[in-house]
């Protein structure tokens, strides 16, 4: 596979063709929002550049199917706006590359597409780096919206994405225990099971049994929302 994807046909001067010119046989105009696309399933990216070829107002200046080919192109192609999808199947997944995009001096904006909208998912992105948070069960309205709101800065999310956030917000800080508190510790350093109860002095059992009541406490599934979670909240000391 091409490590760096553009989209067809490059236009003069050595940039990307539109996504849109084959579609609508016109090139969008100047104000038009320079946009990467990056999904790891090649029918769902045909159908997105089908999409926001429509927009008219959005220029699609390629596409990856990896997080490692998003963070390439990001560098190369100076979008305003990445279309992120967060699991990418191998290779690092949405929220790396994200925060790898986000890092990157002057670079651009975030806008995750996906259908996961779980706590987890969403503390995650959002403490990567993410601009916007938008499920693809959205219309393609709203979708255009969201991509021209990112390329501006403004933080835009779902409804049901919102709801979850606010109510983040709102929800008095888990109450761990002292030996839970050690264990997501442990856990924040990247320790295993056997690891931790090696360094805490207990049984890896014992250790099972806290890690579940931590996952209840925060509401996530997997060590790695546990921790996105913890620093999120501050909980970490």
């Amino acid at each position: 596979m091409n490590p760096a994807r553009n989209t067809p046909n490059p236009a003069p001067g050595g940039s990307s063709a539109t996504a849109s010119d084959g579609a609508s046989g016109a090139a969008p105009g100047p104000s038009a929002v320079r946009l990467l696309v990056c999904d790891d399933h090649a029918v769902v990216r045909a159908g997105l550049l089908a999409l926001l070829a429509s927009a008219g107002d959005i220029e699609v200046v390629g596409e990856a199917s990896t997080g490692e080919e998003a963070v390439a192109l990001a560098a190369e192609l100076a979008p305003q706006v990445v279309l992120m999808d967060l699991q990418l199947g191998d290779g690092i997944d949405g929220v790396e590359a994200t925060r790898r995009i986000t890092a990157a001096p002057g670079g651009p904006h975030v806008l995750v597409l996906t259908t996961y909208d779980t706590d987890a998912d969403i503390t995650r992105a959002i403490a990567a780096g993410a601009t916007g948070y938008l499920l693809k069960a959205e219309r393609p309205e709203e979708l255009f919206a969201a991509v021209h709101a990112a390329a501006q800065g403004r933080t835009v999310l779902s409804p049901p994405v919102a709801s979850r956030v606010m109510a983040q917000m709102r929800a008095p800080a888990p109450q761990l225990t002292e030996r839970e508190q050690d264990i997501l510790e442990q856990l924040a350093q990247g320790l295993g099971n056997r690891e931790i109860a090696r360094a805490l002095f207990i049984s890896e059992a014992t250790v099972k049994t806290h890690l579940g009541r931590i996952y209840d406490k925060l509401g996530v599934d997997t060590r790695t929302g546990a921790v996105a979670v913890a620093k999120e909240r501050r909980l970490l000391r």
